[in-house]
């Protein structure tokens, strides 16, 4: 089954601020996780899988690179034996990139925020208001990811259209496409 988020990514320069912010809202901390995004070769869409200390995913999704709240289509798998499959999807399509992270995951209802330190790209915090966990439509998904980047103090440079994958990439001197 897919779900939709809208999500927003932005680059941060005061993770103390969201942090705090995020604390005296009462939101949900379910802890820090060490993450490594290995990206697999795809002609449609983006397939990856997540290892880490808190989530173990399999996630293939569909987004536009739009800087703001733009809306996303994925399905997630929670893997087990992440090592295994790994190596499996890395012999049958081959690996794009590698994302490691250091990722703080936070709740406040439907609505999960990261606050993400990538080494060499720098500091983000991503707001995904989701309908995994609530029974919304896609307005009311958009209206709370507005209301958070208010709070947040987010402005409209700070946004971020790529994904990680993306930025590295493009660090690396490798163009999308």
């Amino acid at each position: 089954m897919s779900h939709i988020n809208v999500e927003i990514k932005a680059r941060c320069a005061d993770i103390d601020f969201v942090r705090n912010y995020l604390l005296h809202q009462g939101a949900e901390f379910k802890g820090t996780d060490i993450q490594t995004d290995t990206y697999f070769n795809v002609e449609n869409g983006r397939l990856k899988l997540r290892e880490g200390n808190i989530e173990n995913n399999l996630i293939y999704y569909k987004r536009v690179n739009l800087s703001g709240p733009r809306e996303s289509q994925f399905q997630l798998l929670k893997i087990p034996e992440p090592l295994l499959l790994k190596e499996m999807l890395t012999q049958s399509i081959g690996v794009r990139v590698v994302i490691k992270k250091k990722r703080e995951i936070y709740y406040i209802q439907n609505v999960k925020f990261h606050i993400d330190e990538v080494p060499g790209i720098g500091n983000f915090v991503e707001i995904e208001a989701g309908n995994l966990l609530a029974d919304l439509n896609k307005m009311q998904l958009q209206e709370q990811c507005d209301f958070y980047l208010n709070e947040l103090n987010i402005h409209q440079e700070d946004l971020v259209a790529e994904s990680y994958s993306d930025m590295l990439l493009e660090k690396q001197g490798i163009n999308e496409g």
